[in-house]
């Protein structure tokens, strides 16, 4: 096995950053479109329930699947892979942020309005702090899930760890198919930890110990 890590290690440390680097553009991405979409949402009250059943309808679908109907559309290749993995990170923050927004004291909004902040200055810096929590929350299941759905894109010639697992599946019985495997698994849960620790840190540097959930 080290033999075997020894003479491919410049690739796969490459593919273990372009893992990284696919789930972290893919969240940051979805966070950013999850959160503007959950504020227009919290201004709408009705809009909360349609928007929780998209989230867990939407979690149901399964990813070989939506690459499936992706394929004709977008191709084979990077293209395919960010629209999938953004399309499942996107869910849980959604859910996370609307959430969120929905449980700020309505108080503490009318509070603001009254001092003469307009809608955006009240989402900005009364809203979107107090919420902050959920939605870090939001954004962590989201980075996990993230991490296997990026894998299962290198069915799509995406970029990642992904096709170690693949050529596992594809040479299974050779000598390295075992290695390509645990090469897949294990590379993908080191990353997955180490993304989470600079999350949790990042919580703890953003949000006060008032209101911190974890």
């Amino acid at each position: 096995m080290w033999q075997f890590i020894q003479d491919r290690w410049q690739s796969i440390a490459f593919d273990s950053y372009q893992h990284a680097s696919l789930v972290i553009q893919c969240v940051l991405l979805a966070t950013i479109i999850a959160v503007a979409l959950a504020a227009v949402i919290a201004r709408t009250k009705g809009l909360e329930p349609i928007a929780g059943a998209l989230s867990a309808i939407g979690l149901t679908i399964p990813s070989f699947a939506l690459i499936g109907i992706l394929i004709p559309v977008t191709q084979l290749g990077t293209t395919t892979a960010v629209v999938v993995v953004t399309f499942y990170a996107f869910l849980p923050v959604l859910r996370n942020a609307v959430v969120g927004l929905a449980g700020v004291d309505r108080t503490l909004v009318e509070s603001a309005r009254g001092m003469g902040m307009g809608s955006l200055a009240i989402l900005m810096r009364v809203q979107l702090p107090l919420a902050w929590p959920v939605i870090h929350a939001g954004i962590r299941i989201s980075t996990q899930m993230s991490m296997g759905v990026a894998a299962i894109s290198a069915y799509v010639l995406g970029p990642g760890l992904g096709k170690y697992t693949f050529d596992a599946l594809a040479t299974e019985g050779s000598a390295n198919s075992m290695y390509n495997a645990l090469i897949g698994v294990f590379g993908v849960v080191i990353i997955a930890l180490i993304v989470d620790a600079l999350l949790l840190l990042l919580g703890r540097l953003t949000i006060s110990k008032g209101i911190r959930i974890a």
